[in-house]
């Protein structure tokens, strides 16, 4: 690990890279093995490109305080073109090249971007008729394509733009903590979007702190999928690059691939992502002999029991805070007669999921939403660490994470450094005592400077005092970890005014084998109902077990194109409602009004690319809400 307090003077973030490049010379930094040519580029080298780059940029015309827009995706020349642009003095505003073309084009506009860097040919010809309305002086291709001679903007492509820097020395910009690094347009589920206005300091607050979190050493692998414009995945690059990892790019196409080739030590991720990595294991399983099922079964059962056992005795149990003296003791007793079987199962079975997953995992840092509980405690019994930390956009993002001493499993964690959490009354605003739920307000370093031109949403966001409202639900716990139980506003209010929180619920029904994922609906009703992308593979070997020979479609087959299925039969109905009854009332706080009374299986999974789901793969609710109206409409019409 560095020593952090190389960094505590500095003001502008891509000095950080200067350090690096001294500290962690030859050492591979960034490598990108899905690009052609293959990518490989050591501290040295990258803070040496970094520099061409933003001389390069000054000496075509862009000045301190230029707006640049980074219209882009994951790639080490991703990276050098925002650290490039910030080194030259300018604040980028950033967004995927996927993005709609008219979400690029109001970013454009509204961020006052005079450059544009864009990922290729291809997303500059998306948008290229909204360029003319904006006063762009500079277009940059991140590609080497030969950009069309007629074009009435400057445009030049990544290579000539090193060729130009290179012929020119860097001009030094002194940049302040409180000085724009960048704007990043919050999307989010619903509304138009708003540039959250990070500054340098903002962004160095979590290079400077999050080794509270967790501690890399020089050289550690760190494989990134997750989009590198978003808050999360950013500073979380940012700080392990500061460490002298090694950043490895995959993709969803290779993700499972990489991880046994990279094997990595540390990953940052959705827990859409640690889902698909437990559904992938429980499919082995499925896959397996009875017997060999039985014996699997049977461990997980044994460390179960274990891990519970072992929560309550040190007082790291969200349930259990209240256990008696005799109760602890009872569980820790409990724990070590469990202990050898859970050992036994740890030689016989967890080593070898841990060996699928690359051996090395040492942190999994979990953001982006709630993890379910049964993910939660999968990782722990096959001993892969996972540590959920909490944050916004508008807080560059980090505010709380558990850490490997202190793991209270379903909370948040506690503050970072510096960071202070407050819980107030959705109505009154008054502060909350601890235990009680309410809205969680943020105040500290990384919280941002406010919406870009935006002064009402700002003053609505960030109180006189500092105070940011997250617009998050939670409770803090006996030791200051933050609990978060959903969002203010997806809150469902029942016909008989009863508030249902949906993440917990579906969290505790997609842990059913036969549930891909779900979204609850109800508002106004007198239940619950629930949207269910069914799990088909799992379908497939239960209707074999049964011997339904119902006909299911495959798992690549164009879902969206299918209406007409032996999915709507009433032994899978039977099932699903058998499902959804036992996890959610098998989960903790159960009350009758949680119940889900109906659902429809719809065959389309929710994913980015048909609008359903954020990049950061969250569910956009208010999206699958229109899209599915008539079809919640008609199960709530009986």
């Amino acid at each position: 690990m560095t020593n952090i307090s190389e960094y505590t003077n500095l003001t502008a973030l891509p000095d950080v890279w200067a350090i690096a490049a001294k500290k962690f010379s030859d050492i591979l930094a960034l490598h990108d093995p899905h690009s052609k040519p293959e990518v490989k580029l050591t501290f040295a080298q990258l803070y040496q490109q970094i520099k061409q780059f933003a001389s390069g940029l000054q000496a075509l015309g862009v000045t301190p305080d230029d707006k640049i827009s980074l219209i882009a995706d994951n790639s080490p020349r991703w990276f050098i073109a925002d650290q490039g642009s910030m080194l030259a003095g300018a604040a980028n505003a950033v967004r995927s090249a996927q993005a709609d073309k008219n979400e690029i084009a109001y970013i454009l506009r509204d961020s006052d971007s005079s450059t544009l860097i864009v990922e290729n040919q291809k997303t500059l010809d998306k948008i290229r008729s909204f360029c003319d309305e904006i006063p762009l002086q500079l277009i940059i291709l991140l590609s080497d394509e030969i950009p069309k001679t007629d074009d009435s903007i400057k445009t030049l492509n990544y290579s000539q733009l090193m060729e130009e820097g290179a012929k020119h020395n860097l001009n030094p910009i002194t940049k302040e903590d409180d000085d724009l690094a960048t704007l990043i347009y919050t999307s989010g589920t619903t509304g138009q979007p708003k540039g959250a206005m990070l500054s340098h300091g903002n962004l160095l607050h979590q290079v400077k702190n999050l080794d509270a979190v967790i501690q890399p050493k020089p050289g550690d692998k760190v494989l990134s999928i997750l989009p590198s414009w978003h808050a999360y995945e950013r500073s979380g690059e940012y700080f392990l690059l500061s460490q002298g990892c090694t950043l490895i790019y995959t993709n969803i196409r290779n993700f499972k691939t990489d991880l046994k080739k990279f094997k990595p030590h540390h990953m940052v991720g959705v827990p859409r992502l640690w889902d698909s990595l437990y559904e992938g294991i429980q499919k082995q399983f499925r896959e397996q002999s009875p017997t060999q099922q039985k014996i699997v079964q049977f461990f997980f059962n044994i460390s179960q029991t274990f891990i519970l056992s072992r929560r309550i005795a040190n007082n790291m149990s969200l349930e259990h805070f209240d256990a008696s003296a005799t109760e602890r003791l009872i569980a820790r007793l409990k724990a070590s007669l469990l202990a050898p079987l859970h050992n036994l199962g740890d030689k016989l079975v967890y080593k070898k999921i841990r060996e699928g997953l690359g051996g090395n995992f040492e942190t999994l840092v979990s953001g982006g939403g709630s993890l379910a509980k049964h993910l939660d405690e999968f990782y722990e019994i096959i001993n892969v660490p996972v540590l959920v930390g909490y944050g916004l956009t508008e807080t560059a993002p980090v505010t709380n994470a558990r850490t490997h001493s202190h793991n209270l499993r379903g909370s948040s964690g506690q503050p970072i450094p510096k960071t202070e959490i407050k819980i107030v009354d959705l109505d009154t605003g008054e502060p909350l005592s601890q235990g009680k739920k309410g809205v969680v307000l943020i105040r500290g370093p990384q919280v941002m400077q406010g919406y870009y031109k935006k002064p009402e949403a700002t003053a609505k966001a960030i109180n006189s005092e500092g105070w940011f409202n997250s617009g998050d639900l939670g409770w803090i716990t006996p030791m200051n970890d933050l609990v978060i139980s959903g969002r203010a506003k997806d809150t469902i209010v029942l016909s008989n005014g009863e508030n249902i929180e949906p993440q917990p619920i579906e969290d505790a029904c997609v842990r059913s084998p036969y549930i891909d994922q779900m979204m609850l609906v109800g508002q106004d009703q007198k239940a619950l109902g629930a949207l269910i992308v069914p799990n088909l593979d799992a379908l497939q070997t239960w209707n074999k077990n049964q011997q339904l020979n119902l006909t299911f479609p495959s798992e690549d087959a164009n879902r969206e194109a299918i209406v007409n299925s032996d999915l709507y039969g009433k032994p899978v109905q039977d099932l699903f409602k058998q499902e959804l009854n036992r996890e959610v009332k098998n989960r903790p706080g159960y009350r009758p009004d949680d119940q889900i009374k109906a659902f429809e299986l719809i065959l389309e999974p929710f994913s980015v690319d048909n609008g359903m789901m954020t990049q950061t793969l969250k569910l956009k609710r208010p999206v699958v809400t229109e899209r599915y109206q008539g079809m919640i409409d008609g199960m709530f019409e009986s």
